[in-house]
């Protein structure tokens, strides 16, 4: 009989980038022109002692200190993409590097960023930066739940008022009392 592959009979874990980086790669050759330079989880979690990491969270879903934990990191985020030959540095090293050059004391983005917190806050602790308060506000939706994003083509504000949605109409979509 034929033996099994590794993942077979698996449901794969997804963390806030995805599906969670499996480690199949770690040990190969990284000068691969399209090799990703990945941040070892376990490793960065052991490099700043297997502490608990936190953030001050004050957006209502979760609002108050949050705490991270070194296995949480492990096994629901996982191995993180840093930077890429093709594409430069990643979003999270980016918006980290970029929140502290600029002072950042208080970063408000959508809940779908939530849980991606956890990686910039580690980052932060591995670089000795700053962590910001953060506040994680709700997404705007259509009618079908969908969030409204550019990268989704939604439609603009103006469009709407084009097909002649009112005012009232769009606070009831924001999940606002109408006026």
């Amino acid at each position: 009989a034929a033996v099994s592959a590794p993942q077979e009979g698996v449901e794969p874990t997804f963390g806030p980038d995805g599906l969670i980086y499996p480690g199949t790669c770690r040990d190969q050759n990284h000068q691969q022109p399209d090799a990703a330079l990945r941040l070892n989880m376990r490793k960065a979690c052991d490099f700043l002692g297997g502490v608990n990491l936190g953030f001050n969270e004050t957006g209502p879903a979760s609002a108050g200190r949050q705490t991270i934990y070194a296995d949480d990191l492990i096994n629901t985020v996982g191995d993180i993409i840093l930077s890429r030959r093709q594409m430069g540095t990643s979003y999270h090293l980016s918006v980290v590097l970029d929140d502290a050059d600029q002072a950042i004391s208080h970063v408000i983005r959508g809940q779908d960023l939530f849980e991606a917190t956890k990686i910039h806050v580690l980052l932060q602790n591995l670089l000795k930066l700053p962590t910001p308060d953060y506040h994680h506000h709700a997404l705007i939706r259509d009618e079908n739940g969908k969030r409204l994003a550019k990268r989704d083509d939604a439609r603009a504000i103006a469009k709407y008022r084009d097909d002649g949605v009112t005012p009232a109409d769009i606070r009831i979509m924001l999940g606002l009392r109408p006026v």
